[in-house]
């Protein structure tokens, strides 16, 4: 599609590989030969006479004194297997490995260029600090101490609020554990991560209708569904591996593959039922999808019956959304939108997958619920085949997510309520009082005139992060406005308002990159002076846990040593740590490797001890690297072990794994499946919403899991349901000491088996029973209501319905709603966007801008996505030359009629700019991919600000060999009316040749 770049050689300092091929163009066969690659590819083809032999399964050879290290690809969320080869410490070859139940020996093009991510010489190398609009560099020892000063200067003088600690998908399960927690010390809660503006609707929506705001089954349990419905996603580019599972369920089964997207993807290409639609329309997609299967008779009745609640109001929702008003709104015929229906109805089990498609909108959270209650509706929920597929993006963004590196939640969703921060400090051994110590009061600036105690208020979601600089101080729920970021492994690039974002980044006191890249970042602002860089490791250089998109942990091992002078995250956060006064209290439960990294295995146990709310109790290391070294003993479907040590396990013990590790629970592939005992991996939906609403029943009819003592709904366990049922008695006199501990009336040291004396008077006081009795399976540090509840055949959360209608939500029936830059500007008054209003600290408008019509000068719908040859902000990928050889424009794909109105030609230089301002400077794709009036671009580029080069701004020899304009520098502002997610999915613009 594109030519490929010849005239622009990186900055000196590089591998010069583009230099050396300017003249003559980039060979393919010369560019593999320049990297060193051809050793491995062009001269083992060579070797057989110019033919590929047959792969073979077995364990490959390896030459004497090559060791091999099992890894986990850096990339996407499917969690590929590496196989590392590694002689005298350094990183010589790859293969994917055969035994992973993942990616069964494949690898995507990001995958297979894995070494050349720790090995780049693109990487940042050493701390730089900016000085008179220079990069100098410094030591750690300098760095630490000078940032570490100006950020406690600003917590003098501003409050803890006033630093933005900004986490990562990129960090291993104990790192995003420990930041969260080193966060918490600091005293803020303005932390946050990637999962904000990918996936933060998702979790929002999905947890607010059944319990657990993750992907109920896996990739591999795709095998097993006779329907796939794909909506919002392209997993042929952006989790490549992934579609080998969906391809084997659609030849296998025979299962109909219907996509539904504004763009024909190369996922699309692959369906038997390809849907084009509006972008902005899924509510009223999924409800005229409904409309059929509610006026057949198609859904399925007992299961709504005994497993949801609120299905009656849908319908009444649904009754509005005729083939014609469907087709009025989103384009897609009601014909094809009927033969849909019927082949989900005729198909069952049948699988719904999403990605960002459906998350980043204004309104994600209904998009979401209303993927979740077509699956409820089909009774596809809690089945081996059926569930919600919800592709992660980031290679931990699940496990990040569930650490609590987020603006509203500690570590496993507790909240921030004083019980939440009392259970986490019972966990950590830390005085609670301690810890509120360190965060801001407001006074007087509560409900009511009361304080504002800064603890339990949700932060600034990194999404919204520039207004927190740029807002008046006056208009934020905060003391004051962000004064310093701290940008830990996150590429500004992948959000929107890129312009004002520039304008924060330059407003700043202070702006520190940690990243084994420089990221853009650290170019796209014109600042003299107050920017840091402190280079990172990648995770092949340390080890730990992570967490899979299917919710299994797996464990990697160190491939090499840190290269140049980078440094693990952990060590970094110790170092801080360290400066600010806290090292000693944040380890006092943790070992340290020496004087300065604490020990990972450590953190593992740590977060084991206290995160019973989501299951992350029971994947000890121990147990996590035992299923790495034994990946062949597991089903590629079942992903359950058949003999040797971890025979029974599921791979990864996907959480829920309940109890402690001694329970030995296998972990939960499929969630909410009754059909299998809790002990054995089976679970009902979660009772989290109370035992009923309006006079009627929230909790299940009739039905539980199987085994269970309760063959009906039931709440979640407390010890005083223990005692009503009588089953207390099965409590060991140690869980019962820890039970009396956690309420107050024992003294004992968690993490041992230590029972001190009852302390104040013990059982006969007056609130011993009430306060004994409200411990519950998520505060009860000895695991022992877990363990009872599931000896007798209960789910510890409870047996409730799903609800259809979340009551706590701005839409409590999912209703469609018009993009804030909508160009359909007839359908406002039916389908307006929320009132402007404050949460998450910030004002947020949403009418004041729908209410101004752009579409006569914006007439194009922009959306965004990704390819195959980047990952994210594209920082590591476009800095690979692997695949930066791939793809060397960024470009805008537009349809053949609108380029031909506009006089624009294929491969040529187009502006495409946006109603707020911004504009970037493209190439033109002409393709029939998107629909008349839509345009797409991708999101990975950066390092070129409209029309601008930047590459003078990035350190020497530290700057992408790739460079482009960011889509979200014409994308525009929309926030989802519950998490604050950015909408990129569908603005406005107009394009016209440069």
């Amino acid at each position: 599609m594109l030519r490929r770049k010849t005239s622009q050689a990186p900055a000196t300092g590089g591998i010069g590989l583009l230099d050396r091929t300017a003249a003559t163009g980039v060979d393919r066969r010369a560019f593999l030969r320049g990297s060193g690659l051809a050793i491995g590819g062009l001269a083992a083809i060579g070797a057989t006479g110019g033919t590929v032999a047959q792969a073979q399964l077995a364990d490959y050879p390896v030459a004497d004194g090559i060791d091999k290290v099992k890894s986990v690809c850096t990339h996407c969320s499917v969690g590929c297997t590496v196989v590392a080869e590694v002689q005298n410490g350094v990183w010589v070859g790859q293969e994917p490995a055969y035994d992973s139940p993942f990616n069964l020996g494949a690898h995507c093009a990001k995958g297979a260029s894995v070494r050349e991510h720790a090995h780049g010489e693109r990487r940042l190398k050493y701390p730089m600090k900016k000085v008179a609009g220079q990069w100098e560099r410094i030591s750690w020892e300098q760095a630490i101490e000078e940032v570490g000063d100006r950020m406690l200067a600003i917590k003098a003088e501003s409050g803890p609020d006033s630093v933005y600690w900004l986490g990562s998908a990129k960090h291993s399960n104990e790192q995003a554990y420990l930041f969260r927690k080193f966060a918490a010390y600091w005293g803020t809660n303005n932390v946050d991560h990637q999962a904000r503006i990918c996936h933060s609707t998702t979790v929002a929506g999905v947890a607010n209708t059944w319990g657990y705001g993750a992907m109920t089954n896996s990739y591999n349990d795709i095998h097993k569904s006779k329907a796939i419905f794909l909506i919002g996603g392209n997993p042929a580019e952006a989790h490549p591996v992934s579609l080998l599972h969906i391809l084997k369920a659609k030849e296998e089964n025979s299962a109909p593959l219907i996509v539904c997207d504004p763009r024909y993807t190369r996922t699309a290409a692959h369906a038997d039922e390809y849907v084009r639609f509006r972008p902005g329309t899924d509510v009223a997609l999924v409800w005229g999808l409904l409309w059929h299967i509610f006026e057949n008779g198609w859904e399925d009745r007992e299961f709504i019956r005994t497993r949801v609640w609120g299905m009656d109001q849908i319908r009444e929702e649904v009754a509005r959304w005729t083939p014609e008003e469907v087709e009025r709104v989103t384009g897609a015929p009601g014909a094809q939108l009927e033969r849909v229906a019927r082949t989900l109805a005729e198909n069952r089990p049948g699988t719904v997958i999403w990605c960002m498609g459906g998350t980043q909108h204004t309104n994600g959270n209904n998009n979401t619920r209303a993927y979740c209650i077509l699956q409820l509706a089909l009774g596809n929920m809690g089945t081996a085949g059926g569930g919600t597929n919800i592709f992660r993006g980031h290679d931990n963004v699940q496990g990040a997510t569930d650490l609590g590196v987020l603006a509203d939640t500690l570590p496993g969703y507790y909240g921030l309520s004083d019980g939440a921060w009392g259970h986490w400090a019972r966990v950590w051994d830390e005085d609670v009082d301690w810890l509120k110590s360190n965060f801001a009061v407001m006074k007087g600036a509560g409900p009511e005139g009361a304080d504002r105690m800064m603890i339990n208020e949700t932060g600034i979601p990194v999404s919204r992060w520039i207004d927190g600089v740029l807002e008046d101080a006056e208009n934020i729920d905060q003391p004051d406005n962000t004064r310093a970021m701290v940008f830990w492994g996150h590429a500004a690039n992948s959000q929107t308002r890129m312009k004002e974002m520039k304008t924060a980044m330059e407003a700043l006191d202070l702006l520190v990159v940690i990243d084994p890249f420089p990221t853009l970042v650290a170019a796209m602002q014109d600042r003299e002076d107050g920017v840091y860089l402190l280079p990172a490791t990648t995770q092949f250089e340390t080890r730990g846990s992570v967490t899979a998109s299917n919710r299994s942990l797996q464990w990697r091992d160190k491939v090499i040593e840190p290269l140049f002078e980078s440094l693990p995250d952990h060590v970094i956060m110790a170092k801080f740590a360290r400066k600010f006064g806290f090292e000693d209290r944040l380890f006092r439960n943790i070992g340290m490797d020496g004087p300065d990294e604490p020990n990972l295995e450590d953190l593992t146990r740590e977060f084991n001890r206290g995160m019973w709310t989501v299951g992350y109790t029971a994947q000890s290391p121990e147990r996590l690297k035992m299923h790495m070294a034994n990946q062949h003993t597991f089903d590629k479907t079942t992903l359950r072990a058949n003999g040797g040590p971890a025979d029974g396990d599921y791979y990864g013990m996907p959480w829920p794994a309940w109890g402690t590790p001694e329970i030995n629970h296998p972990g939960t592939a499929n969630l909410y499946d009754m059909s299998l005992p809790v002990a054995d991996g089976g679970l009902t939906f979660r009772a989290r919403f109370g035992v009923e609403r309006d006079g009627d029943n929230l909790l299940a009819e009739g039905v539980a899991s199987a085994g269970s003592e309760i063959q009906d709904g039931y709440p979640e366990f407390t010890m005083q349901m223990l005692q009503d049922l009588g089953w207390d008695e099965d409590l060991t006199s140690f869980e019962r000491a820890m039970i009396e501990w956690v309420a107050g009336f024992r003294d004992i040291r968690p993490g041992t088996a230590e029972v001190g004396e009852q302390s104040q008077t013990g059982p006969r006081s007056s609130d011993y029973k009430a306060k004994v009795g409200g411990v519950n399976w998520k505060t009860d540090l000895s695991g022992g209501i877990q363990r009872v509840a599931i000896a007798h055949g209960c789910a510890p959360f409870g047996n409730a319905k799903a609800r259809a209608v979340v009551w706590t939500f701005p839409d409590p029936v999912p209703k469609h709603r018009e993009p804030l830059y909508t160009p359909r500007r007839d359908l406002v008054a039916e389908y307006g966007t929320y009132e402007d209003k404050k949460f998450w600290r910030v004002p947020t408008r949403y009418a004041s801008i729908q209410e101004q019509d752009f579409s006569q000068d914006f007439p194009i719908i922009l959306t965004s996505g990704r390819l195959v040859e980047y990952e994210g902000g594209g920082d590591e990928t476009r800095s690979n030359p692997w695949l930066a050889e791939l793809q060397q424009e960024m470009f805008v794909e537009i349809n053949q009629r609108d380029a031909n109105n506009l006089g624009v030609r294929d491969g040529g230089d187009v502006w495409v700019e946006g109603p707020e301002g911004g504009k970037v400077l493209v190439k033109a794709m002409v393709t029939p991919r998107v629909g008349e009036g839509v345009a797409f671009m991708p999101f990975h580029f950066g390092g070129i600000f409209e029309g601008r080069d930047l590459r003078e701004n990035y350190p020497e020899g530290a700057d992408p060999i790739v460079l482009g304009e960011s889509t979200n520098t014409a994308q525009t502002y929309g926030y989802d009316s519950v998490t604050q997610m950015q909408e990129t999915k569908t603005t406005l613009c107009k394009i016209y040749a440069a």
